[in-house]
């Protein structure tokens, strides 16, 4: 892990109880975005038809079955394209958001199973991803504040909007923001502009100041942008970094996250079949075992295409670790 960076930060910070997450076993996240693709060959359909015919129940089903205890659900990524209803996103840009608010539904269906819901957020500034949304949000503006005011605009609705519904955030591409970190992925000039953590966290928790944060500083890095944060981003990637403790030297529980077979993350490929599985089950169950030793949970990312469709042998690997970690 790259060295903690330590910087002068606001008002005191009362962390979150992080404790139900301690108590997870594993969980599973998909990266289903905009940019998905089907493995079908006749499976592709525009985002907003591909929202409306995505099934929460089945999803969520599926990955309970599994033996996971949440879920971390992609809201936005490369673009910033959201599949629920936002007027704040509105606002910046037309056509980003849908009628259907699958988050909602998704919240629920996990509640409804007894899964905690953990939901994914990318500002979508990186490196022209998506211009067109770099330049309406304010990133490439001289004046940052506009930047920072629409982004906690978005954060202050979702999160008061989906209130108790949403028990978590993890925040992807910090370092896009920042220049400060162990690795500077600012891709615009930011005139010396300091983004503002504590206050981003004060808008992720509207509607539930139970809710828990993490700012992710990017695979393998640990580095603190603020104190104002709950649990680790723990981006390991592979069955590496295994904590000896349940707690990182800056006190936010540990956390591992790690990318089960399709390495891109996405099911970018057109007409390509799902990933098969990195890894032996037996080393999967043995490293879930070692980090729950430490009361640290492991978050296992799965292939999913542009229906819904999830990587049925690697669902099968992870009902096969749930038995074996008993």
């Amino acid at each position: 892990m790259a060295a903690t960076g330590r910087f002068a930060h606001g008002s005191e910070y009362h962390r979150a109880d992080a404790s139900w997450l301690a108590n997870c076993h594993f969980g599973v996240s998909t990266h289903w975005t905009a940019l998905s693709q089907p493995v079908g060959e006749d499976d592709w359909v525009p985002f907003e038809e591909a929202v409306s015919q995505f099934n929460p129940s089945k999803y969520v089903n599926e990955i309970a079955d599994a033996g996971a205890q949440y879920i971390i659900f992609t809201g936005t990524h490369a673009l910033q394209m959201l599949p629920a209803p936002c007027a704040a996103i509105d606002r910046i840009a037309q056509g980003r958001t849908t009628r259907r608010d699958l988050i909602g539904e998704l919240a629920d269906a996990c509640h409804a199973r007894g899964l905690h819901f953990i939901l994914y957020y990318n500002h979508s500034c990186n490196h022209g991803d998506d211009p067109a949304w770099e330049h309406a949000v304010g990133y490439h503006a001289k004046d940052k504040s506009r930047l920072a005011s629409n982004l906690l605009a978005i954060l202050r609705e979702l999160g008061t909007h989906y209130g108790t519904r949403l028990d978590a955030w993890w925040f992807d591409s910090c370092p896009a923001l920042d220049p400060r970190g162990v690795y500077d992925a600012t891709s615009t000039d930011m005139h010396g502009f300091q983004f503002p953590w504590d206050e981003w966290t004060e808008a992720a928790k509207a509607g539930n100041e139970k809710r828990l944060v993490a700012l992710s500083s990017g695979m393998l890095i640990h580095f603190i942008y603020s104190t104002h944060q709950d649990y680790e981003g723990g981006e390991a990637n592979d069955l590496v970094a295994v904590p000896s403790c349940q707690f990182t030297p800056d006190h936010l529980q540990g956390h591992r996250w790690v990318c089960l077979d399709n390495p891109e993350w996405i099911h970018y490929r057109v007409m390509t079949q799902m990933a098969s599985p990195r890894f032996r089950l037996d080393s999967v169950a043995d490293y879930v075992n070692v980090c729950n030793q430490s009361k640290v949970p492991v978050t296992f990312n799965l292939d999913i295409d542009r229906t819904g469709l999830l990587n049925p042998v690697s669902l099968a690997l992870l009902r096969n670790v749930r038995n074996k970690i008993g």
